[in-house]
């Protein structure tokens, strides 16, 4: 068989290096700043880029390089670079390929230190960046400008869950020549592989699901050659690049990942099901309920519903941050995609620098939750909440 015929777990655990001269059954860990040459000619050639190689841990190292084929062959992608976090992947992603006066259009529902970039960082070197609602995505074509690069999304959308058509994003950007970015957190590549839809670029915080444990950070943009030399080459002089030892711990994970998200997804469907008849929560947002306004969208371009539930408690703020005191087997914690239980009150916590009105835009309301389900026994899960909703 050759490798294309391998299904993804079996990408997942064969995909690695050469074996050292020892044939160690596990890829060992290259805890090595540098690596040294044969001779000068060796060392020039490597410097020219004439062969492929290692020269130094910021630019390339054995369980970097493993940890980004994995997560190409899972993708779908041509090629990638392997970052110290989730963040460091989207900043460089973005600053490799932007322009002083270029603009992005961004879906409006993103991760809160996403916004800061937009909002906060990139206006000082003139790059503008447009919302569009993703509930509404017959007017992204609105925002689009003469000097739009780049189309954005999450989906699902952190932290209230919501979807998009990815098909219909890579329409858009395909038709107005743009580059569209896809943050691939919630799913996973397990779970869907925007590339497919005509992403040219997707990224993930390896933090979450991919790691799974919450043991290391990491991130990793994956995607069109060309593109990921301009990442590549801006990471390699900037210095965001991931360790060996968070690479090689991350490249294990993946091993796991497929046997992880089915496992989370059915526990969190059980979860999803139990808070939708709850008398105490107002609305409940899960991809693979069917009132999730994007149900139908989910079902087509999903595996699995995710591991995420975004609920809205009764009672608003206080109502939230009394829930949160009740709770006594899940972690309150702003992490997710963990083998433990996590949940999260936005409005008074991740979101609370926001005004009402800018957190109802993204639809975080204050009695919103998000819960990240772990693997631990379903029905323990379920009556932590129920106690601490009661």
């Amino acid at each position: 068989m050759s490798e294309q015929e391998f299904g993804f777990e079996t990408q997942a655990i064969r995909t690695q290096l050469e074996r050292t001269q020892y044939l160690e059954h596990s890829v060992p860990l290259y805890l090595s700043s540098s690596f040294v040459f044969e001779d000068a000619e060796d060392m020039r050639a490597s410097f020219a880029e004439e062969k492929e190689r290692n020269i130094y841990s910021r630019f390339s190292n054995p369980n970097t390089t493993e940890f980004v084929e994995k997560i190409c062959k899972m993708e779908g992608a041509e090629a990638g670079y392997a970052f110290a976090t989730g963040m460091a992947a989207i900043y460089s992603t973005f600053a490799a390929l932007l322009n002083s006066g270029d603009h992005i259009v961004s879906a409006g529902s993103v991760f809160g230190s996403t916004h800061a970039l937009f909002t906060t960082y990139f206006p000082k070197w003139n790059i503008e960046t447009s919302y569009f609602d993703i509930n509404k995505p017959e007017t992204i074509e609105n925002f689009i400008k003469p000097n739009t690069k780049i189309l954005f999304a999450e989906s699902p959308t952190n932290p209230a869950v919501d979807i998009i058509d990815l098909e219909l994003l890579g329409t858009i950007a395909k038709k107005h020549n743009l580059i569209l970015i896809i943050d691939n957190c919630f799913a996973t590549p397990y779970i869907q592989q925007p590339i497919k839809f005509g992403a040219h670029l997707v990224v993930h915080s390896a933090t979450k699901l991919i790691d799974g444990q919450g043991r290391v950070l990491g991130g990793v943009a994956v995607g069109r050659e060309d593109l990921i030399r301009q990442i590549y080459l801006f990471a390699r002089n900037t210095g965001p690049s991931l360790s060996p030892f968070n690479a090689w711990v991350l490249s294990k994970s993946l091993e796991t990942l497929a046997v992880r998200v089915e496992k989370h997804c059915e526990n969190a469907l059980k979860v999803a099901e139990f808070l939708e008849n709850h008398p105490n929560v107002k609305v409940v947002k899960y991809p693979f309920l069917k009132s999730h306004p994007q149900h139908e969208i989910a079902k087509k371009k999903m595996r699995l519903g995710g591991n995420i539930i975004a609920f809205e408690i009764k009672g608003g703020i206080e109502a939230g941050r009394k829930f949160l005191d009740k709770i006594r087997l899940c972690s309150l914690s702003p992490n997710l995609g963990d083998t433990r239980t996590i949940v999260t009150h936005p409005a008074s916590t991740t979101h609370s620098k926001l005004t009402v009105e800018e957190r109802l835009a993204v639809s975080i309301t204050d009695g919103l939750v998000r819960v990240s389900v772990g693997l631990e026994t379903v029905i323990d899960v379920i009556k932590d909440l129920d106690q601490a909703l009661k």
